[in-house]
């Protein structure tokens, strides 16, 4: 990179701060911070009686946390600033414990949820030929539906990217096709060829009477778009709004992003997966060397799923009524049945966590082999034993990781698990060419899900996320072959590899791996 580049480069980071407020709410949270532990001390010094309510609130928090439901993981990750900081940790619980934001979405979600159930009711038929093939699946999809409200779909056809180079000209070719309807989901959304060459489309069609609406994660407004940019769109005839807007005070709302990358087209057809509407997504800019990752393409019955996923983050923000059977699919009876589909949407809001049971269910029922690419390896005490146990019980457990990181601190967090991981027989590559994005699950030539989460806390708990699990679908072979393609490209991790990294590397790992339920 040249001197002209670097210069344009700053500029660009310098704008992105000012338009996108980052500078303002970040100093915002400081500021909160500091009057918080401000006041702490003022108390403490105050009174003895002062500092031993205080002291009374911190052991009435401990007891709260060791008798209430959840991970345990989350339970020990809190007891370390109340140890600490015996009093402003037992506060600052307190604080975020009481925040009524995450409370209003909690109970708006159930309200929509209660409503689209019934616009998406069990097939009969896809369930019980889904029984007669494996009686397991046909529990599994049960569970999905009562727990998920994510019905099994037959009359389905997919395509699986390898790469997303390779779904960006499907996603503008079927974009140009859409005559009702254009549903847009997406983390991330950055100014550039993919971005400019869809919202071309998406302009286009609003002129011939398309519907269209655009719902992007908040962050990108401290980081990519400037904060007024839905108005911009509206003003073009694009409905678009952020999800959970960021605000200059500190909320627990602000934990849980909205993850997802969904397209929507008349019903007919979806898009998920890793991909993000930026230009690093398909190669066209590098960041961290050659980028890996993989999406599907769904046209058929089980695209109803994906509608109704949009239209529930969507209505979160809403004060009028949705017309859901306005979006409700047609049954594709003609199209050939080619295995079955369980397209899922995962809530932090829920006790399942369902993205992380879908995984656990693969790892504990594969025979064969189960193999896994994902970007970040940060893992729960569940996750971690599944995998392990699945190793020592005979199955080939496979994970290829990036060798070239975006996040150094979660490559580091990642590390310290390699050694337990590969102890077990667990085999871990990293992929030399540049960063994996990839969130692919691919077991015994029967089982793939492709989506958009990762192995990590933030996919697991924290975020929305989607996904769809395939079942003796044709496809399952083109993501079994991409595996391995995949792995040609890769350096295998061996045991002593861990030990000849830097003391400091190791200990830093450590270090963050104890607040990795906030990661």
């Amino acid at each position: 990179m040249n001197t002209k580049e670097v210069k344009q480069k700053s500029i660009k980071g310098l704008k992105t701060i000012i338009y996108g407020r980052t500078l303002f709410v970040v100093a915002a949270f400081l500021v909160q911070f500091a009057l918080l532990f401000i006041a702490f001390i003022r108390l403490r010094q105050y009174s003895l009686f002062i500092y031993g309510f205080f002291i009374l609130l911190s052991v009435l928090v401990v007891l709260r946390l060791f008798n209430s439901e959840g991970t345990p993981d989350f339970k020990l990750v809190w007891m370390l600033p109340i140890v600490v900081f015996p009093v402003f940790g037992a506060l600052f619980y307190v604080y975020i414990d009481t925040q009524t934001g995450t409370k209003r979405l909690k109970k708006r979600l159930c309200e929509i949820n209660d409503v689209i159930k019934q616009y998406t009711p069990q097939n009969n038929e896809a369930r019980e030929q889904l029984f007669e093939e494996n009686i397991q699946m046909g529990r599994f999809a049960d569970y999905m539906q009562t727990y998920d409200n994510s019905p099994v779909y037959g009359n389905t056809q997919a395509v699986y990217y390898p790469l997303g180079d390779d779904q960006f000209p499907d996603i503008l070719a079927e974009l140009q096709k859409a005559e009702n309807f254009i549903f847009l989901e997406y983390f991330i959304i950055e100014e550039g060829r993919v971005w400019e060459s869809v919202l071309s489309i998406l302009k286009e069609k609003v002129k011939q009477g398309v519907e269209v609406r655009l719902l992007y994660d908040d962050t990108c407004s401290l980081w990519y778009l400037p904060s007024f940019y839905p108005k911009l769109l509206e003003k073009e005839g694009i409905r678009c709004k952020t999800f959970c807007p960021i605000k200059p005070i500190f909320s627990s709302s602000y934990n849980n992003r909205d993850h997802r990358k969904i397209i929507v087209i008349d019903g007919k057809t979806a898009f998920t997966g890793g991909t993000n509407l930026a230009d690093e997504y398909i190669n066209e800019k590098e960041r961290f060397g050659h980028w890996k990752d993989t999406a599907i393409m769904l046209k058929g019955d089980a695209v109803e799923r994906f509608t109704y996923m949009f239209l529930e983050m969507w209505n979160v923000s809403e004060k009028g009524e949705e017309d859901y059977g306005k979006y409700k699919s047609p049954r594709e009876a003609a199209l050939p049945r080619d295995g079955f589909f369980l397209p899922y949407g995962s809530s932090p809001f829920s006790e399942e966590h369902i993205g992380k049971r879908v995984y656990l269910d693969i790892l504990n029922t594969a025979c064969r082999y189960v193999h896994i690419m994902t970007p970040y390896l940060i893992l729960d005490h569940e996750m971690m034993m599944a995998l392990v146990y699945a190793a020592k019980r005979g199955v080939e457990v496979t994970i290829i990781m990036p060798h070239i990181p975006d996040k150094q601190y979660a490559f580091v967090v990642a590390k310290t698990y390699y050694n337990e991981l590969l102890e077990a027989g667990i085999q871990i590559w990293e992929y030399t060419p540049g960063f994996v994005h990839a969130k692919v699950f691919v077991s015994d030539d029967v089982r793939a899900v492709v989506g958009t989460v990762n192995l990590d806390y933030r996919s697991l708990y924290h975020h929305f996320e989607c996904g769809v699990v395939m079942y003796l679908n044709s496809q399952i072979d083109a993501v079994e072959r991409d595996f391995k393609e995949t792995l040609k490209q890769c350096q295998e991790v061996r045991p002593e590899d861990y030990k000849k990294q830097n003391l400091f590397v190791r200990m830093e790992g450590k270090l963050l791996r104890m607040l990795a339920p906030l990661m």
